[in-house]
């Protein structure tokens, strides 16, 4: 195996996270998404695509990203914010599909011949609560519209309840063409599990992940939440050393933020059991130790993973992308979404389906693509979505490397943000990054507080001060 020396790659400061964390967008998109308007429609989407397909003609061909939304749960998490439908009645499952497969010719049509899938990922809900011959019909109806890369070219990842599936199915999955699996854990303490109305025996899960290995996945990653009902930094300090036992290729490390005005389902938590910020401070802290102790890289966010995983490789070749799924492997590829409320990345435009089942089917039943709202990018979005995009995935900013086509810029990218580089002052003086005429590097200490550096950048923020501050829809940066 491969031997990569462990470097630093982040360094906590709680007395400046408890100074500088502010409600803010996750960067998951930029605009982001609460910026999207319902007067984009399918007709703006398919010039996007348009667009790229002349491209593509012109020799400029792009990977392709799927993304299948499953919104079905067969119990409710308390803390989830996803878009799900909690049923037992497993015909909505056979109805979803019928429309999924109508969505799925539409986009195939768009697309055909013209960019080859080397990133597939099944999210939720819960992508598992099909069977297998569901699953099966449903990857037989990608691979007939969608031209794939080979498995060992490319990553094609579904999530997982550990609490649903069993080791055989792990076999069935592999089998199936998936190379990587996400398992939702979040915590294995039994106080914790009851308090969110998730139980899910730490026996189970190492089952499954054994499953995992023994069927060939060549990743495996996790995820866990800090700030949930009950927990503890003694608490969390097993579940720790219980995830750090199982090995996890990569590890999601979410800090849960309590909207129930927002999420209906999080009303059924009880809020005098949540920590405070002080106790998840300290919890934070206890991850950030015992995961970098153990080997793993600080990927940015909330993520981490092995030196050996292609996260982290990725992120040290420079190929490292941010979208909705977080991080991901294969830069500068378009995202297609499939399926209710999914959001698409495609050239310079951002799509999300409708988000009721109903609103759903009616646009297909019409013979259209179910595109509710979105936001063509103008020239200055791409260039502060590309600046956003490298300091999450990079913690530096290039100058040199901006494109400032179609902008006014004598001065150059550092003219052209001369009052964004000067709010960013105050953050150096703090020891978050450096500045200098060629750009800007993120120390080890900002690397925790990176969206508080991105929003520098963003303009909707800056423009929206004057009203007030961010809306209560975003959580806090840490």
């Amino acid at each position: 195996m491969l031997t990569i020396p462990i470097t630093p790659s982040v360094e906590f400061d709680a007395a400046l996270v408890r100074r500088l964390t502010q409600a803010g967008p996750r960067y998951t998109s930029y605009p982001s998404a609460d910026r999207f308007q319902s007067a984009f429609g399918e007709a703006d989407y398919r010039s996007g695509v348009a667009a790229r397909r002349a491209e593509a003609e012109a020799g400029q061909a792009r990977g392709l990203s799927l993304y299948v939304h499953i919104p079905f749960c067969q119990s409710l998490c308390y803390y989830c914010g996803c878009n799900k439908i909690i049923t037992q009645d497993r015909g909505k499952a056979v109805q979803y599909l019928d429309y999924l497969e109508r969505e799925i010719g539409l986009q195939g049509a768009l697309f055909a011949g013209m960019n080859r899938v080397e990133q597939l990922h099944f999210g939720g809900g819960t992508p598992t609560y099909l069977d297998d011959a569901q699953m099966d019909g449903l990857l037989a109806c990608l691979r007939r519209r969608f031209a794939f890369a080979s498995d060992e070219e490319g990553e094609f990842s579904v999530e997982i309840d550990p609490r649903t599936v069993t080791p055989e199915r792990m076999h069935v999955l592999r089998r199936q063409g998936f190379n990587r699996v996400s398992l939702g854990i979040q915590d294995f303490d039994p106080a914790v599990q009851r308090a969110v109305n998730r139980i899910q025996p730490y026996g189970q899960t190492a089952g499954v992940l054994a499953a995992a290995r023994a069927a060939g996945f060549r990743s495996v990653s996790v995820d866990l939440i800090y700030g949930l009902p009950c927990q503890s930094p003694d608490s969390m300090a097993v579940t720790l050393e219980q995830v750090i036992g199982l090995k996890p290729d990569r590890l999601a490390l979410y800090n849960y933020a309590h909207l129930p005005h927002l999420f209906k389902s999080q009303s059924l938590i009880d809020a005098a059991a949540l920590p405070d910020p002080e106790t998840k401070l300290a919890m934070l802290a206890l991850c950030i130790e015992r995961l970098t102790a153990a080997g793993y890289v600080y990927i940015g966010m909330d993520h981490f993973a092995l030196p050996q995983d292609d996260l982290a490789r990725s992120q040290r070749e420079g190929r490292l992308q941010r979208n909705f799924q977080g991080y991901s492997t294969h830069a500068e590829s378009d995202m297609v979404a499939l399926g209710v409320s999914a959001i698409s990345q495609v050239g310079g435009c951002y799509s999300q389906n409708e988000k009721t089942l109903s609103a759903y089917y009616a646009a297909l039943d019409e013979g259209r693509l179910p595109v509710a709202r979105g936001v063509a990018l103008d020239a200055d979005d791409c260039l502060r979505r590309s600046v956003i995009g490298k300091l999450m995935c990079d913690f530096a900013l290039d100058f040199a490397a901006l494109d400032l086509t179609g902008l006014d810029a004598p001065g150059g990218a550092a003219g052209y943000f001369a009052a964004e580089l000067e709010r960013l002052k105050p953050l150096e003086e703090q020891g978050l990054l450096c500045l200098g005429s060629k750009g800007v590097k993120v120390k080890l200490r900002g690397r925790l507080l990176i969206r508080n550096i991105c929003m520098v950048f963003d303009r909707y923020l800056h423009e929206q001060a004057e009203t007030g501050p961010p809306p209560r829809r975003y959580s806090a940066t840490i």
